[in-house]
């Protein structure tokens, strides 16, 4: 035929594994649907008319050696295992390169000089392209699910070749980022002597995390399954990868028996039509020179085409043989991978029909010119493109490992994943749908140290990574030892001193405190023009809040008593009307601040007068007025809050809590007078440390004072908690 070009595959066919099988049937289907898409092209009026697509076939035996020989082969014309469709020998024009990275890496390394285009970083590979995304997008994936689920103590196994070890150096660095630790980190390959895999799984074995991740090519994977299932290592729940997380004849009750309901990631189903059909319609008689298509049929029905040993005793094969009746690796027609071989060659297909009918000045682009990528939709609808790095688009399905009520193993897709979302949007998943390791109903807890239980903090062991941590008593008044506030008035809030104490002013006045304690992060780090207006005007404005909401809870108060006085007429303090008092208060401040930023704001300054040999960064407060008016607003209202208070302090009622709001008005009124005169006197960084100081110490003494009785009451006296009390 005219114009003939040769297309290569360098795969892995010949992978003896005594435990699984004699031959890599997974390989060798991948081989054939290349052949399939050959034969589709070829056939095709409309891509590449009056061109034949020739090919040969190379077995690399599963070694980055034999990828370079066969590579080597390529190059230089030599015929190794050979199937062409072609008479002669045309150069070599693309290579589709084998379902592993590290040996399509050789590959490239060694073909990369000639410019012949692998179809499997970009800038050291500039004619390297992928069907599939990086592993680059798959660990940092690993790494975020690991997080959603809570695992931060986690165990690592690699392949000690270019792809685990890359793929797992980015899953560490993404886990360090989601907070994730990591126990221990080994590396195997399926060639290193036993006595090296037995001391990597006895460290598996001797563990404390219960989930590990398999960043795993598939031969090593079962090398690594074969020592697992001798020690007998059960109760993990495994993560996977891509490379093995939907290889059929893992999932099978002899492996479950030790890893069950694994989760990973694969590539997303896509169908290729007719490529079943032309599977089983393989035989050896339709390419009798093809020795490997003779290997593959003998391994499948276990017979021999000739007696080759006297005393074996192996059944011939009649050549009736059906491979639709059989039920391996080969027939497994949902594997995934296959119409990514498909693509490949599609992919070339595209770029050599578009060098061939191009012409320059008459392209399809904008400009005219001829275009140097490929773009094109399969028969299934889906688009195919590289990007400038040469990767598709990283999408990819969360599938779990689930035994149905045959007892068979069936992969489940749980959720998706999608590189080119959103920070935040990536994940798409079902968490109830989700079978878990040991107990399928309930997900496996994997941590280094429990959290510490109230009263207690966290203590860093030397030596240790940061998830791994002692829990030691607090010191007196570091930290209550009962749960937070709000959940306990948000929990008994149809409680009688819940009621009575206005839970509505009660719960906005916890979260003003909330912002009271966070606004001193505000005082916090390197002054900057946006920090210095911040940290006055949020310190103004939410302390505002605060009295806003103490006073109108003494108002409250006193304006209760009054009101249950026979013949009085004081107006009853309604809910819309204690709202309202809240946002006007709260409002005056916020025009207080609005003034002084827009007249004289704060603004970062140098200081130094303080110290000869020493430049302090601080906040030159712009607007001395501006400060103390701020100040002097604040100390209003938690003047009037104090008088209100303490003339109501004894009223006669069960919940009267103006004695308690009089006691936290007097700790906050001394702390900030004793303000004024430590802040102007203070030099330097300390007049920080003394504003930090005065908002913690003020905020805690609200805190305390007014709800500490009302939770002691709650929580240890419920008793008390009536209305006849």
């Amino acid at each position: 035929a005219p114009g003939v070009f040769l297309l290569r595959c360098a795969s892995l066919p010949s992978e003896t594994f005594s435990v699984f099988n004699s031959i890599n049937l997974r390989e060798f289907r991948y081989a054939q649907a290349m052949i399939f898409a050959i034969e589709e092209i070829n056939n095709s009026n409309s891509l590449l008319p009056n061109v034949t697509l020739g090919y040969e076939i190379y077995d690399s035996c599963t070694s980055t050696v034999g990828a370079m020989r066969a590579a080597m082969a390529l190059v230089n014309g030599q015929d190794q295992t050979a199937h062409s469709g072609c008479a002669g020998k045309p150069v070599v024009h693309a290579i589709v390169g084998e379902s592993e990275s590290s040996s399509t890496i050789v590959i490239a390394r060694t073909t990369g000089t000639f410019h012949i285009p692998i179809v499997t970083n970009k800038n050291e590979f500039p004619t390297f392209f992928r069907t599939i995304p990086s592993d680059y997008y798959q660990s940092r994936a690993l790494a975020q699910l690991v997080k959603h689920f809570g695992w931060t103590w986690v165990g690592t196994v690699r392949s000690d070749n270019d792809y685990g070890n890359n793929g797992m150096s980015v899953f560490e660095e993404a886990a360090q980022e989601e907070g994730v630790c990591i126990e221990y980190s080994e590396a195997i390959l399926r060639n290193y002597p036993k006595q090296r895999i037995t001391k990597v799984v006895e460290v598996i074995k001797r563990s404390t995390s219960k989930v590990i991740l398999a960043f795993l090519a598939l031969r090593d994977m079962e090398v690594l399954l074969e020592e697992i299932l001798l020690q007998n290592v059960t109760g993990l729940q495994w993560v996977a990868c891509d490379s093995w997380i939907t290889a059929r004849y893992l999932a099978i009750p002899r492996i479950s028996a030790v890893i069950s309901s694994v989760i990973g990631f694969t590539i997303p189903k896509s169908t290729v039509p007719g490529l079943s059909e032309f599977l089983v319609k393989v035989h050896p008689s339709k390419s009798p020179q093809n020795a490997l298509l003779k290997e593959f049929w003998e391994a499948s029905f276990a017979c021999m085409f000739s007696q080759r040993n006297e005393t074996t005793d192996v059944k011939l094969c009649s050549g009736k043989e059906k491979l639709a009746e059989l039920s391996n690796e080969y027939t497994d027609f949902s594997e995934l991978m296959s119409s990514n071989v498909y693509k490949a060659v599609y992919a070339v297909a595209h770029a050599l029909h578009e060098l061939l009918t191009c012409k320059q000045g008459k392209g399809h682009t904008l400009n005219e010119s001829c275009v140097d990528k490929v773009n094109f939709t399969t028969h299934t609808g889906e688009r195919v493109y590289f990007d400038l790095n040469g990767d598709p688009t990283a999408r990819y399905e969360l599938v779990n490992w689930q035994k149905g009520e045959d007892g068979e193993i069936k992969f489940v897709t749980i959720g998706y994943y999608d590189a080119s979302l959103p920070a935040g949007k990536q994940f798409t998943m079902n968490d109830n749908n989700i079978f878990w390791a040991g107990d399928p109903f309930t997900k496996p807890k994997s941590v280094c140290s429990e959290s510490c239980q109230p009263g207690t903090s966290q203590a860093v062991i030397r030596g240790k990574p940061i998830c791994c941590f002692s829990c030691i008593p607090c010191a007196a008044g570091e930290i209550s030892n009962v749960t937070a506030t709000g959940l306990i008035f948000f929990h008994f809030m149809e409680t009688p001193i819940v009621k009575a104490n206005n839970s509505e002013l009660s719960f906005l006045l916890l979260f003003s405190l909330i912002l009271c304690f966070l606004c001193s992060l505000t005082f916090i780090g390197r002054p900057s023009q946006w920090s210095c207006m911040l940290r006055h005007t949020v310190f103004g404005v939410t302390f505002a809040m605060c009295m806003s909401c103490v006073l109108a809870k003494t108002i409250v108060v006193v304006n209760a008593f009054k009101a249950s006085v026979p013949g009085s007429n004081v107006l009853q303090c309604s809910a819309p009307l204690q709202r309202l008092s809240v946002l006007c208060c709260t409002l005056i401040q916020v025009v207080i601040c609005a003034l002084w930023v827009s007249l004289a704001p704060p603004v970062p300054n140098r200081n130094t007068a303080y110290s000869t040999d020493k430049v302090i960064l601080e906040c030159d407060v712009g607007s001395a007025v501006g400060f103390w008016a701020v100040l002097g607003y604040i100390g209003l209202l938690s003047l009037m809050c104090f008088v209100l208070a303490f003339l109501a302090r004894k009223l006669p009622d069960n919940f009267n809590e103006a004695k308690f709001i009089t006691f936290s008005m007097l700790i906050f009124c001394a702390v900030w007078i004793t303000f004024i005169p430590a802040y102007v006197s203070s030099p330097g960084k300390f007049t920080v440390a003394v504003e930090i100081f005065a908002i913690l110490a003020s905020s805690c003494g609200l805190l305390f004072s007014i709800f500490l009785p009302k939770c002691y009451i709650i929580l240890f006296k419920p008793e008390k908690n009536t209305r006849r009390f």
